[in-house]
């Protein structure tokens, strides 16, 4: 069962079917798909929301549907996954976002994701989470840092997904362990979330 979990402005929650449309507009967005491949079709946005639903099946854990409350109620998605490729650094849990253009810029990506952090080492008693995404994708790499993640240049890989010479396969990786992640909760307990430029999609 996929739990609830609140912000001070978001709600991370289980996916619904009526989400499927909203998500498939976000996908078709190139500038949201900028750093992840290009716009997925109808059928592939689809598909990915059933295998993010069945994640929480299969691991206990997983991404939610990221509602902002009195106004939108489907923004993207925020939360944990188990990446689906061999690299050097798997198995492992991933942190990830993906939110629709115009909820960019107002910090809801890293204050969903500490959210989902604290559900990875609290509830789920995880040791470490890590985030990766293609090298020049500046705006996700400034969330991860906001979130307290470190850079791992040693863990840094070519996307095994994406072709040899394709420009998004360099990918870079962050990590933060559990105690990492308290020390930066207990350093500032009442800190807004930055705010983010834009590309808040990952």
């Amino acid at each position: 069962m996929t739990p609830s979990l609140r912000t001070e402005r978001l709600l991370l929650r289980p996916w619904r079917d009526d989400d499927l449309a909203p998500f498939a507009a976000l996908n078709a967005d190139p500038e949201v798909m900028r750093w992840l491949g290009g716009p997925l079709a109808r059928e592939a946005s689809d598909a990915l929301a059933a295998r993010i639903r069945a994640g929480w099946a299969a691991h206990g854990l997983g991404l939610f549907a990221l509602e902002v409350p009195g106004e939108t109620a489907f923004a993207g998605f925020v939360g944990l996954a188990v990446p689906d490729f061999a690299a050097a650094f798997t198995p492992c849990v991933e942190v990830g976002w993906r939110l629709a253009r115009a909820h960019w810029g107002r910090g809801y990506a890293t204050e969903a994701a500490r959210a989902a952090l604290a559900f990875g080492f609290g509830p789920r008693a995880l040791a470490e989470i890590v985030s990766f995404t293609t090298a020049a994708n500046a705006p996700s790499r400034r969330v991860m840092e906001r979130l307290g993640m470190t850079r791992d240049p040693s863990g840094d890989f070519e996307h095994p997904k994406l072709a040899p010479g394709h420009p998004l396969r360099a990918h870079v990786l962050y990590r933060i362990t559990r105690e990492a992640f308290a020390a930066v909760a207990a350093r500032a307990p009442a800190r807004r979330t930055g705010r983010a430029a834009g590309g808040e999609g990952r």
